[in-house]
């Protein structure tokens, strides 16, 4: 199918437009396409913008090609054959429209909550993620969707401990002299981050790299612990024993600036490195190293990310380590404390993008996009509301990326589910979709964007035309809105009204208009002096509001719903990383970029490949009760024994097999913030039936 575009007549008419990268990355990057009559010929990092400096990913700087993909969906499509087949017919966006109205208006009419939205990361932005959708939905009266696949265990704890989604500015990591990473491959998921940590080095800072998996970012630290999955708070804890016993504390920072500190001190004390070595799996001098050097440099820095609160105990997990900079004061210099996300600085306007008057008094049930397999199976019940007839899909795959996909898979083939999906490409979701609408790309409209890596607002101009009949999902909502007569003035609201609606008057839009970002104003060491956004005002090592909610009031080690060694049946244990040449379920399909990866991959160690007849690059069948998968082994020591390590997210389609590694994860939810525990699952490997490569 050909790509039509408006082309600008003015002979070899060359433009930069300024924009920011869409994806799930901490990095937000500045993006300037070059336009050439109308076409986009080249993304490129925008050498302007500080914290991007010109560099972009592989993936992103492969922008175009995904932009002008051959097998990019450009007219809206009407299924025409079994669900999960993929056959789809063209249609008019006059018929699409006219007939999703007419079927969402009659369920809105008997049981709004039957209909759900389900979205996700596949864009950040402000405008074409979380504005007229929301209004819409909100209007209608629907179900609202718990969006935790990602990060919200990790957000919760960060709530809980540091009073939000804040910490240190990302570009003094270049000053520390010890950073630790600790559940982050930042070669691949946080390149910008990256570059401050090796500035540091070369300085003399000491890296290391805390992971299950001995990651090409392990590769390039002094040192790694490969600890089991689903253990850092027990390692956290340790530290903390460390820090206690050794006096490398900062008592006056802990006395004004801390609440709790009694009570944490005696935990922590029941955690000496030697019963943290027994659970983490690691040499006790590991610990007592590490301890030293956290209690005894500074200023100490660690980067945390969200892989290691993919676990039962993910919460508790990250509360742990939260703590750590308080107890040490490393939060008094601007280069040491601690970063997860900093997405809780920016003073997004929520209430003005997403319209929740629109409920009038309403109170929804929520529906928690982790668990969708089973909820797309339940009845209706008087616990449960009314069964979900209706889906409205955009901005995610979950057929894919969704835990236990088996029962993914079997929710989204019921014949009477009325499917929706604004998608770019076909996608596993948009196989079972009723209606598949084209959607732009972030090079075809306007957006807005915060970042959890650093502190930059990042305006996206669109760079060229829609390709084919696409529209921005936001025009879609209106369009939609606009069928089925709603007349609330907010859904006539453009798209670039939405981008200055974002931030009202805390962001210059003036700025943002003429540089493309705008930095926030902001101490450089925020909590040298306390003034955490706590109820407090203080680091909550105690949080009275856990205890009110039923839970501990302190960080503990909370086990694996799935620990190793509890099941003869399936004894080792799997974790999921991303593919470093994807993002998530993204850009799979770009072929320069899956010629890369290559094929889907179970690292395994050679110890358990031994043990089970298995050579590298062979066939292999990864298995447990709630389903299996294939894939070609690695035997690599990027895998520690009793660990594999497989990476994800392959389209199932494009799996071997016509599945990817959610075949095996679970539903199973963490211990705050009713998050995936996609790195709590134990496994079988065996060598597969099907021919080695």
């Amino acid at each position: 199918m050909s790509a039509s575009i408006s082309v600008n007549p003015t002979p070899q008419q060359v433009l930069s437009v300024r924009g920011a990268c869409p994806h799930d990355c901490p990095d937000t990057c500045g993006l300037v396409t070059t336009v050439e009559n109308g076409v986009a010929t080249r993304v490129q990092g925008n050498p302007d913008h500080p914290h991007t400096d010109g560099v972009l990913c592989a993936k992103v700087s492969k922008y175009t090609e995904r932009t002008y993909h051959p097998e990019r969906i450009l007219t809206p499509l009407k299924r025409s054959g079994a669900k999960g087949s993929g056959q789809f017919t063209p249609v008019t966006w006059d018929e699409a429209l006219s007939d999703i109205a007419q079927r969402l208006q009659a369920i809105a009419a008997r049981a709004p909550e039957a209909i759900l939205p389900y979205s996700y990361a596949g864009t950040m932005g402000l405008v074409q993620g979380e504005s007229m959708d929301r209004r819409f939905f909100h209007h209608l009266g629907a179900s609202l969707l718990d969006r935790t696949i990602c990060a919200s265990a990790g957000g919760e704890a960060l709530v809980q401990t540091l009073g939000g989604k804040v910490g240190m500015k990302v570009e003094f990591f270049a000053e520390s002299q010890l950073i630790l990473i600790w559940g982050s491959n930042s070669i691949g998921s946080n390149l910008h981050f990256w570059r401050y940590a090796q500035q540091a080095k070369r300085n003399g800072a000491k890296l290391v790299c805390i992971d299950p998996r001995k990651s090409e970012t392990a590769d390039k630290c002094h040192e790694h612990i490969a600890l089991r999955p689903g253990t850092d708070a027990a390692l956290a804890l340790a530290l903390m024993h460390e820090l206690i016993a050794h006096d490398w504390l900062d008592h006056d920072y802990i006395a004004q600036h801390t609440l709790g500190w009694e009570s944490l001190r005696e935990r922590a004390l029941q955690w000496p490195p030697e019963r943290a070595a027994e659970v983490c799996g690691i040499p006790v001098e590991q610990i007592r190293q590490l301890g030293r050097d956290y209690g005894t440099t500074k200023p100490a820095a660690i980067r945390l990310n969200y892989g290691m609160q993919r676990v039962r105990g993910g919460g508790n997990a990250v509360r742990a380590v939260a703590c750590l900079p308080a107890l040490t004061g490393a939060w008094r210099h601007r280069a040491g404390g601690l970063l997860l996300s900093s997405s809780g600085q920016f003073p997004v306007d929520r209430a003005a993008l997403h319209r929740p008057d629109l409920l009038a008094g309403r109170t929804p049930r929520t529906i928690n996009m982790s668990t969708i397999g089973d909820d797309l199976l339940r009845e209706s019940s008087p616990t449960f509301g009314p069964q979900v007839e209706a889906v409205v899909v955009y901005n995610s795959n979950p057929v894919a990326v969704a835990p236990d996909s088996g029962k993914v898979v079997q929710g989204f083939a019921r014949d009477d589910l009325f499917t929706v999906v604004l998608e770019h490409f076909h996608t596993d979701t948009a196989d079972y979709a009723d209606y598949i609408l084209p959607a732009t790309t972030q090079l075809e409209h306007w957006d807005v964007h915060l970042a959890y890596g650093h502190t930059d607002v990042m305006l996206n101009r669109p760079a060229i035309a829609p390709v084919g009949q696409a529209r921005s999902n936001a025009q879609i909502f209106r369009d939609l809105a606009a069928r089925m007569g709603l007349t609330d003035p907010c859904f006539a609201d453009s798209d670039e009204t939405l981008c200055r609606q974002a931030f009202g008057n805390a962001v210059d839009y003036a700025l943002l208009e003429s540089q493309g970002f705008a930095t926030l104003a902001g101490p450089d060491a925020p909590f040298a002096e306390g003034n955490f956004p706590t109820p407090s005002g203080k680091c909550e090592f105690y949080s009275a509001r856990l205890v009110a909610q039923g839970l501990d009031g302190l960080p503990d080690h909370v086990p694996n719903h799935e620990l190793q060694g509890t099941s003869a049946r399936y004894p080792l244990a799997m974790i999921s990383p991303p593919a470093r040449n994807f993002l998530n379920s993204t850009f799979v399909n770009v072929k320069s970029l899956r010629t890369i990866e290559g094929r889907p991959l179970l690292e395994m160690h050679p110890d358990d490949a031994a043990a089970r007849g298995i050579a590298d690059g062979s066939t292999v069948r990864v298995f447990n009760d709630r389903g299996s998968y294939e894939c070609h082994a690695e035997v690599s020591t990027r895998a520690r024994p009793g660990v594999v390590n497989g990476l994800g997210i392959w389209w199932r389609k494009l799996g071997l097999n016509g599945t990817n590694v959610n075949e095996v994860t679970s539903q199973a939810l963490t211990d705050l913030g009713r998050a995936p525990t996609f790195y709590d699952c134990l496994v079988e490997v065996e060598a597969s039936a099907t021919a080695a490569a």
